[in-house]
């Protein structure tokens, strides 16, 4: 081993011989590559890829990655969301629904031997009947 060559405690020999690196080919500015989609172009891709069965075919025959057409579908999706929202400013209110308050036509009330007994205007006749009874047989 030439110690001559190592510079560092990191250099190690294995006895493999060194070949001088070639040229380095620099891939710029291919075309084709890094493509800019418009906004309609991208709409319409998203719209055509929805009623797509098979979106990884989709993508190949356009030549996109999958990950792209996902996003843009995904961003779509976000803004389309955010568009129905209200604006944060405005104070959001809900109706209030109550029930009616119960009116004294709607009822009677029955008082036997201090108990007392409201009947509703629903209620059948027969057990309106049976109640007073039993709080007459309760009061004698």
């Amino acid at each position: 081993m030439d110690e001559t060559r190592l510079t560092s405690a990191l250099d190690t020999d294995i006895g493999v011989p060194v070949k001088p690196v070639r040229g380095i080919e620099v891939l710029a500015g291919m075309p084709g590559r890094r493509r800019v989609w418009t906004l309609e172009q991208k709409l319409a891709l998203v719209s055509e890829m929805e009623r797509s069965d098979n979106i990884a075919a989709f993508a190949r025959e356009r030549e996109i990655s999958t990950a792209l057409l996902h996003t843009w579908r995904r961003e779509l999706r976000y803004a389309m969301e955010a568009a129905k929202l209200p604006p944060r400013d405005e104070p959001m209110f809900v109706p209030v629904v109550g029930g009616s308050p119960p009116s004294s036509s709607d009822s009677i009330e029955v008082e036997v031997g201090g108990a007392v007994v409201r009947i509703g205007q629903a209620a059948r006749t027969d057990l309106a009947l049976a109640i007073i009874q039993a709080l007459q047989a309760g009061a004698s």
